[in-house]
């Protein structure tokens, strides 16, 4: 832990004005996660937020709040600026030299888990219930989730199974493409968010037992032989639509790029695991299979 005496000169007064308002003012809360904030709005306590992260665009009222960046480039200062008394957070949030600061400061630091299944949600549900005073609306939405996770689990069968009556060929292969920027070009296998929703949608993870992102090229794309090439929204715009996505290395070359079969949904609707999650796999399912 860095020593008080260490801490950057910038950060003195944020610190004094985060606990002199402290003391006697309402909870002030930064939200770093598209998918926290979702729930926060969710739980009804969106009263209580005073910034959000870049990813936090879902609802679109979210957006209107102070911006403190990207969740992994986050600035101290940035953060204490908005003078918050409690900060939620994924394990996605970083780099760590500014969480070890935000601890400095006393400031109340919440990391949760980033766990990519429907349990994991309910239990940042839980916990935000806990944090912020909202445990009786955490319950409810709890119910609300397992309600409509129960659907969407429903609505996969019956359309794998209207897809086998048609005569499709076992579950699809599936190659998710991340190309939000084009200098930074990948390609997701297991133990990722894009993994996760593949599965649950009956789905194969075209890069088969191969374990986090790598980089496309050519050789990757063709090797995997994906029945379905599956991106997020705002990387299909970013690539220039379904063409300019085709352009990419090697996905021209697969069975998917042969046949244009292209899938894209919202970025942190498809990869978020927020309160979206079980309209996600329903649409997935819906595109995948439909």
């Amino acid at each position: 832990m860095l020593s008080r005496r260490r801490l950057l000169p910038a950060l003195a007064l944020p610190l004094l004005s985060t606990r002199a308002r402290a003391a006697n003012a309402a909870p002030r809360v930064v939200s770093i996660g598209g998918a926290l904030t979702e729930l926060i709005y969710e739980l009804g306590a969106e009263p209580l937020l005073v910034g959000v992260d870049s990813t936090s665009l879902h609802p679109a009222l979210a957006q209107k709040l102070p911006n403190v960046g990207y969740a992994r480039t986050l600035s101290a200062e940035g953060l204490l600026s908005l003078a918050p008394t409690l900060i939620v957070a994924t394990e996605e949030a970083g780099p760590p030299m500014v969480l070890r600061q935000l601890e400095q400061a006393r400031v109340p630091l919440h990391v949760l888990r980033a766990e990519h299944r429907f349990e994991g949600l309910l239990e940042r549900n839980r916990r935000l219930g806990e944090l912020l005073d909202r445990r009786a609306a955490a319950q409810a939405l709890e119910q609300r989730l397992q309600s409509r996770w129960t659907a969407a689990q429903q609505q996969v069968a019956t359309l794998r199974g209207a897809a086998g009556a048609r005569g499709a060929k076992g579950s699809p292969r599936v190659l998710f493409v991340m190309a939000h920027g084009m200098n930074q070009l990948r390609i997701a296998g297991g133990d990722t968010a894009a993994d996760a929703m593949i599965r649950y949608a009956g789905a194969l993870n075209a890069l088969g037992e191969t374990r986090g992102y790598k980089a496309l090229t050519p050789e990757a794309a063709i090797a995997a032989a994906p029945d379905v090439i599956l991106a997020t929204q705002q990387g299909l715009e970013a690539a220039g639509g379904e063409a300019g996505l085709l352009r990419l290395p090697g996905l021209a070359q697969t069975p998917a790029g042969q046949a244009r079969r292209i899938v894209a949904l919202e970025a942190m609707e498809l990869l978020g695991f927020g309160p979206r999650l079980p309209q996600a796999l329903g649409r997935l399912a819906e595109k995948l299979y439909g």
